[in-house]
């Protein structure tokens, strides 16, 4: 198959940003979890300034989040078109990217929101009794926006790995090692 110089451009710059995004996809959570959580709880004067900043900080990262999304959606369904062989995206990394979109599209859309305003109101609160209560709402609800970040976390990084292998699966078939 003879590919035309602008198709093998195109192709390199939709792989190199598909890569990107899933880089600053997975990259960008570690370093919340790894760097920034810690740095603030360790760092600010108290629990409301710093639980204000960690939640203006994973809504600038969901924004981000939006923007991969996008672009992932975008280069695969790209490769899709194309049918090249080396280029096609496996089943398993089209199912991969569908569960996270949706992990996302739950998050960003529905359980990040509703935390933000749960969040707010037990911080507005002056009672002890109250605030207590409403931080308890709160990380009712917000364990569970945890855990699935990190299930997106761990999803992103299978789909690098089956990624890499797809890739290198590809490049033994060319040179005849299969």
């Amino acid at each position: 198959m003879m590919e035309s110089r602008a198709w093998l451009w195109m192709s390199r710059i939709g792989l190199t940003l598909e890569w990107v995004a899933l880089g600053v996809w997975v990259g960008g959570l570690v370093i919340l979890v790894a760097a920034v959580i810690p740095a603030v709880f360790n760092t600010f004067g108290g629990q409301d300034s710093g639980g204000f900043f960690l939640t203006r900080a994973f809504e600038g990262f969901n924004r981000a989040v939006m923007v991969v999304m996008v672009v992932m959606i975008a280069g695969m369904v790209w490769r899709r078109w194309v049918q090249h062989p080396v280029m096609a995206p496996t089943s398993l990394e089209m199912l991969l990217l569908g569960v996270m979109v949706l992990i996302a599209a739950i998050i960003i859309g529905f359980l990040h929101p509703q935390a933000a305003v749960l969040q707010a109101e037990a911080f507005a609160i002056k009672d002890e009794t109250a605030r207590k209560a409403a931080f308890e709402a709160f990380f009712r609800l917000h364990m569970p926006v945890r855990a699935l970040y990190m299930v997106n976390l761990c999803l992103g990084i299978v789909l690098m790995g089956v990624r890499v292998n797809h890739t290198l699966h590809t490049l033994r078939v060319s040179k005849g090692q299969v």
